[in-house]
């Protein structure tokens, strides 16, 4: 999106974490950096005069949407790119399957109480976590011993903080649209599948010895790689986007600007 925004004469700037500022100072195409140990740092009146003195456009993302809580980002007063009220389906995971379910896609049932597990699920954390700390459980009580395992690191601090889904075997494929407000056209461009650690590392790894093993393993994404779909798979890949986008033109207006 820097480069992009560079190619087309605009400045940027990237809000940075400190953490990772040796990384972007290698790109020639980025004007300025702000540096904050947490993006929820934005909402400080020196960073916000910043960004408003330089006309700033803020563009969301899974981060930032991760460290700050929907109140904060909907109290943001810099113009930000798309629709921030939808940001707060995109948190919060309840609200998200509302939306699927509403554009009549096909969505695992969720599961309502751990005293229901009666079959294999899978428990993710709200917002854009990136798979950390997802795990699988087909008892409550195993759910139960996971889930303490995770307030201990100090990752969520509940049963409120995770939402519970049967799981679905199959092909782990994303699909990656744009729409655009101004054509009222939907563009599908692409679609990938994630690799996440270390749960991919077990099947290369005997059932004997993977029986013996007691760390729960972790579904933290650590790179995409391209798909190409099949041609008979096109037709419903842009129904359901199409559907997706009335779904919240309805709900969350204006939609997925």
């Amino acid at each position: 999106m820097l480069k992009g925004a560079k190619d087309e004469g605009l400045k940027s700037i990237l809000i940075c974490e400190k953490k990772r500022e040796s990384l972007y100072r290698r790109f020639s195409f980025i004007d300025e950096l702000i540096l904050v140990d947490s993006f929820n740092e934005i909402l400080d009146e020196k960073y916000y005069s910043v960004l408003e003195k330089n006309n700033a456009i803020l563009i969301p993302h899974g981060t930032l949407i991760s460290q700050m809580s929907s109140q904060e980002i909907e109290s943001i007063k810099i113009p930000m790119f798309g629709n921030k009220s939808i940001l707060r389906w995109e948190s919060d995971r309840k609200l998200k399957e509302q939306l699927m379910l509403e554009a009549k896609l096909n969505v695992p049932k969720s599961v309502f109480s751990p005293k229901e597990i009666n079959k294999l699920v899978i428990a993710k954390r709200h917002g854009a976590a990136g798979g950390k700390g997802y795990f699988m459980a087909t008892t409550e009580a195993e759910y139960n011993k996971k889930r303490d395992n995770l307030i201990s690191q100090g990752m969520i601090k509940g049963d409120d903080d995770l939402y519970l889904q049967e799981y679905v075997s199959g092909v782990l494929a994303y699909l990656q649209y744009f729409y655009s407000p101004l054509k009222e056209e939907l563009e599908f461009f692409g679609v990938d599948k994630r690799h996440e650690s270390d749960i991919e590392g077990l099947a290369r790894i005997p059932s004997q010895q993977q029986m013996e093993m007691n760390e729960t393993p972790s579904f933290n994404v650590i790179a995409n790689s391209p798909l190409v779909l099949r041609e008979s798979l096109l037709s419903e890949v842009y129904s359901m986007g199409e559907r997706f986008v009335d779904a919240a033109k309805r709900h969350v207006s204006p939609g997925m600007n």
